[in-house]
């Protein structure tokens, strides 16, 4: 395989994959010898999406008979302990022993390339790559694309071509992907939360899955340690009502320290971004979780005016229009620097001042 498949070359994304796209995933995955050999990537850090999508799909190939299967994602080979519980975790081995030489590889909820970590290169090794994403700031990495950036989950995705591949959902299955779509809607709270997302939520209920367990799991149990942690971090958010064109940022940070003075690890962060965006007075919000001295891992957030995405992609990251993030360097206050000269930047080029805000609610 050519490495002009590592190539993260910024393009937009085709709004929906077209059907030779899904023909040609199909194929690839049914050409298959019987010992073929079959990666699943999803990306760093997964979260609920990530990691539901690809086991989800991974249960699905086991349906279709496929043996020699693997699942895994580049770092610390740690699963985040409200996921913990999601069937298909047997399928998951450490980046560090995933097969060198895959046949096929299938990537989930991955924007680009460079969120595979030390897993690119089998890109260049397998003999071909699907990619199943949502992400507007998709690079169009990898050989065969599957990425539809009006999806509310990667999940949405990952379900069309199982249908496609004749694999009928399992409760197994549904948890997982059940799990993916509701993380990504935000419990089916945000705007992306059509009525094809309903539909959908529907046909995996159907198979007997337990929705208000699940949920609890998922977004209603976190140990006091965190809940201490989240009261220190959200004690130091700070507001800017003229930041973002006048319609405000609020921020805070969380640094290795305060992870290990409470004893947490840091996926324990990962909710928080919902606790700080709820400020009426700020449309764009962010939390910066440090992962090294001078380095933060960056989410952000808007309630709809600005696209926190173009602010991503200016700072080496991407997403979507009301969820994006980044790795940022320096100080927090250096971070934070660079995320406000970009919202400053985005306003003026559109001229969205705040005379222009009842113009765009």
């Amino acid at each position: 395989m050519s490495g002009a498949l590592l190539a993260d070359v910024s393009q937009p994304a085709a709004e929906q994959p077209t059907e030779a796209e899904w023909a040609a995933a199909v194929s690839a995955i049914t050409r298959l010898p019987a010992d073929g050999r079959i990666l699943l990537i999803c990306h760093v850090n997964p979260d609920g999406d990530a990691l539901g999508s690809m086991l989800g799909f991974g249960l699905g190939l086991r349906r279709l008979g496929v043996r020699q299967l693997q699942a895994t994602f580049p770092g610390r080979p740690e699963v985040p302990e409200p996921l913990q519980a999601l069937p298909g975790l047997d399928l998951l081995v450490p980046a560090t022993a995933a097969e060198p030489d895959p046949d096929l590889v299938i990537c989930f909820d991955v924007a680009a390339v460079s969120r595979l970590g030390d897993l690119a290169d089998r890109l260049d090794r397998a003999d071909a790559a699907i990619v199943l994403d949502h992400h507007a700031s998709n690079t169009r990495f990898g050989g065969i694309h599957l990425v539809d950036p009006d999806a509310a989950a990667t999940s949405v995705l990952v379900e069309k071509l199982l249908a496609r591949l004749g694999v009928p959902l399992d409760q197994g299955i549904a948890e997982c992907l059940y799990v993916a779509l509701a993380t990504d809607t935000g419990s089916f709270r945000f705007d992306m939360t059509t009525p094809a997302v309903h539909e959908m939520a529907a046909r995996l209920l159907a198979t007997g899955i337990r929705p208000g367990e699940i949920s609890r799991r998922i977004f209603d149990t976190r140990p006091f340690g965190a809940v201490r942690l989240y009261g220190d971090v959200l004690g130091r958010a700070q507001l800017e009502p003229l930041a973002a064109g006048g319609r405000g940022l609020v921020w805070t940070y969380a640094t290795l320290d305060d992870l290990a003075r409470h004893g947490q690890r840091p996926y324990t962060l990962e909710p928080l971004i919902d606790s700080v965006r709820c400020t009426a007075e700020a449309d764009v919000s962010c939390v910066l979780k440090q992962v090294a001295e001078g380095e933060w891992a960056v989410s952000m957030r808007s309630k709809g005016p600005t696209d926190v995405s173009r602010v991503a992609v200016a700072l080496g990251g991407g997403g979507h229009r009301l969820a994006a993030g980044f790795t940022g360097y320096g100080s927090a206050p250096e971070v934070v620097d660079a995320i406000r000269a970009e919202l400053a930047r985005g306003a003026t080029e559109v001229g969205h001042g705040p005379a222009d805000l009842q113009d765009q609610e």
